[in-house]
């Protein structure tokens, strides 16, 4: 390995810390985007048994929030209804989707850097092959015996092709990965966007407007 980096020259550097870079946002994105971090299978489920008859104490609410970003999403739905039980469905409507987008934006942090490194890799690789150009062209200056420089032009051939195989190894899986990232957050959005919807006639159901006019 050490060979390849010496014969890539010094383009291969910054790929190299692109690699670090990349292995680092994948490992921690797989960590944070797992399902139970995110949207537990039955969290749903378990909220509207719970909110059925009545609402939770503020610790537990608390607690919801904490457990998961989906917790986090119906947590603020019933803090609205909590703190104001004359709440309108457009307001707790809103609540949810203040709430959502924060989960949005929890869950594609750091796939911007991902996707600039898909971008930017490849033509890192572009600049150590162009160099390597220079250096098979600086090779053909003939010497007092009228001969190109074997050293100089293998080095040149090795700049030109290290390089530009690195980049593409860098881009490929990361490109892959950013996919496959970008697919898991559409599935998760769609989870919290019916769970909300799911939660908005459970919670009205509280409401004082409501209740009155169930009763009535």
């Amino acid at each position: 390995m050490l060979s390849i980096i010496q014969a890539a020259g010094w383009p291969i550097w910054p790929l190299i810390l692109c690699s670090i870079i990349t292995v680092a946002l994948i490992i921690e994105r797989l960590m944070s985007l797992r399902r139970i971090r995110v949207a537990p299978a039955k969290l749903l489920d378990e909220v509207m048994s719970v909110t059925r008859s009545s609402l939770p104490s503020n610790d537990v609410v608390s607690r919801l929030a904490e457990s998961s970003l989906l917790g986090r999403v119906l947590a603020a739905g019933m803090r609205t209804v909590i703190g104001d039980a004359r709440t309108t469905e457009t307001a707790l409507r809103n609540a949810f989707e203040i709430a959502g987008r924060d989960a949005m934006h929890q869950m594609e942090r750091y796939l911007n850097a991902l996707a600039t490194i898909v971008t930017a890799a490849p033509l890192m690789g572009l600049l150590g092959t162009v160099v390597g150009m220079i250096e098979i062209f600086a090779s053909q200056t003939t010497g007092a015996a009228g001969l190109a420089n074997p050293a100089q032009l293998a080095q040149g051939i090795s700049i030109a092709l290290y390089n530009t195989a690195f980049g593409l190894i860098i881009a490929i899986p990361a490109l892959l990965f950013y996919r496959y990232f970008r697919g898991m957050i559409n599935d998760y959005r769609m989870t919290m966007e019916l769970a909300a919807e799911r939660m908005v006639p459970q919670l009205l159901r509280h409401t004082v407007g409501r209740a009155a006019g169930g009763t009535a």
